[in-house]
C-alpha cells in the first residue's frame, strides 16, 4: 500500500512538472491571444498637418500600453501616467487601491499629419489591450486597470464613440466592448521608474509573458502603422495639462 502510494504520488508530481512547463512554454501565446485584427474606422480626420495633438487611453497597466505606442508611425512621445481622478492622489500606491477614480494611462502627443486619432483608437482597440475586460487585464484586476478613452475635443469623442459603435456593429468581439469614453479633465505623469520600463527591463516577467507579445502583434496585424525603433520619453519636454 505505501509503495502504491510513492508511486502514485511520484507520477503526480512529474504529470504536475510537466504541466508547468507546459503552461510556462504556452504563456506567452496565452497573453498574446486577445490580439484581434480589426477594421479602420469609418468616421475619421484625414492625416493633415497641424500643432502636435494629444490622446488620452486606458487599457491596464500603462507598462504594456506606452510600450505599443511608442513603435507608433507618428508618435512623438508617450507618457504613463494617470487620468480619471484629482492630483492629491496621483500616486502609484494609491492608485493602486483602486478608489482614487484614477486609472493607469498613456499621454499620447502625435503629429496628425502622419497619423490620425482613428488610427490610434485602431491600434489601442486591436493590439494594446482587450476592451471586452472590464474592470481588469490579463493578471491585474481593479478599477485602475478598466479600458477608458478620456477625449479632449468634441471630434475625438464622436470619433471614439463612433468607433465603437461600428465594432460593435461588425461584431469584431465575441463579448461585449465595455471601454468608457468620458471628458479629459487631467493627465498626472507617473513617477520615473515606470516610464520606458517595458524598453528598460525587456526580461522581466511581467513584460515577457504580457507585454512584448502586444508589440509583435503590433508589428504582425498592423505593419503600416508600426515602426521597429520606439520613441522614448524626454523628462526635459513640458507636459501639456
Amino acid at each position: 500500500m505505501a509503495r502504491s502510494t510513492l508511486r502514485f504520488a511520484t507520477r503526480l508530481s512529474l504529470v504536475l512538472a510537466l504541466a508547468a512547463g507546459c503552461w510556462m512554454a504556452l504563456r506567452p501565446l496565452y497573453a498574446a491571444s486577445g490580439a484581434v485584427a480589426v477594421p479602420p474606422p469609418a468616421v475619421d480626420d484625414a492625416r493633415a498637418a497641424g500643432p502636435l495633438e494629444y490622446a488620452v487611453f486606458s487599457g491596464g497597466c500603462f507598462w504594456g500600453v506606452q510600450g505599443v505606442f511608442e513603435h507608433a508611425r507618428g508618435v512623438r512621445r508617450v507618457l504613463a501616467g494617470y487620468a480619471g481622478g484629482d492630483a492629491s492622489s496621483a500616486q502609484y500606491e494609491t492608485v493602486s487601491t483602486g478608489r482614487t477614480g484614477h486609472a493607469e494611462s498613456v499621454q499620447i502627443s502625435f503629429d496628425p499629419a502622419q497619423v490620425s486619432y482613428g488610427e490610434l483608437l485602431r491600434i489601442f482597440f486591436s493590439v494594446a489591450h482587450d476592451p471586452t475586460q472590464l474592470n481588469r487585464q490579463g493578471p491585474d484586476s481593479g478599477t485602475q486597470y478598466r479600458s477608458e478613452i478620456f477625449y479632449t475635443t468634441a471630434r475625438q469623442q464622436q470619433i471614439a464613440q463612433s468607433y465603437i459603435a461600428q465594432l460593435e456593429a461588425a461584431k469584431v468581439y465575441s463579448r461585449p466592448i465595455v471601454t468608457r469614453v468620458d471628458p479629459f479633465k487631467g493627465f498626472y505623469p507617473a513617477e520615473e521608474h515606470h516610464q520606458d520600463f517595458l524598453l528598460r527591463n525587456p526580461d522581466n516577467d511581467y513584460i515577457v509573458y504580457n507585454d512584448l507579445p502586444k508589440i509583435e502583434n503590433f508589428r504582425r496585424l498592423l505593419p503600416e502603422d508600426y515602426r521597429a525603433a520606439p520613441v522614448t520619453v524626454n523628462p526635459t519636454e513640458a507636459v501639456a495639462r
